[in-house]
């Protein structure tokens, strides 16, 4: 599986962005678009406005928010991840 569409805000010093993206890795996501606000003001607001959330990582999945790192692990151990993400990979 091939995921392509996860697309995820993050900081460069943040544990909870690794250990979502470790986790999206073994559920089949290769790649997902990186939004760094640390690097830029301007993402950190759009993330702000969009989410709710001032923290990061801000995970969405095709155009499902899924919240942050906890409210990723709880979506997979429900076993909902897998779903959500084929559901997005085929939309």
């Amino acid at each position: 599986m091939a995921h392509s569409f996860v697309r995820m805000y993050t900081t460069a010093v943040c544990p909870y962005c690794l250990r979502a993206k470790d986790l999206l890795r073994r559920r089949g996501v290769e790649q997902l678009e990186e939004l760094r606000v640390d690097l830029d003001p301007a993402l950190r607001e759009a993330m702000m406005r969009d989410t709710g959330r001032r923290t990061v990582p801000q995970i969405y999945i095709g155009e499902h928010h899924v919240g942050g790192c906890d409210d990723l692990y709880a979506l997979d151990a429900a076993g909902g991840l897998l779903p959500l993400l084929r559901q997005a990979d085929q939309a």
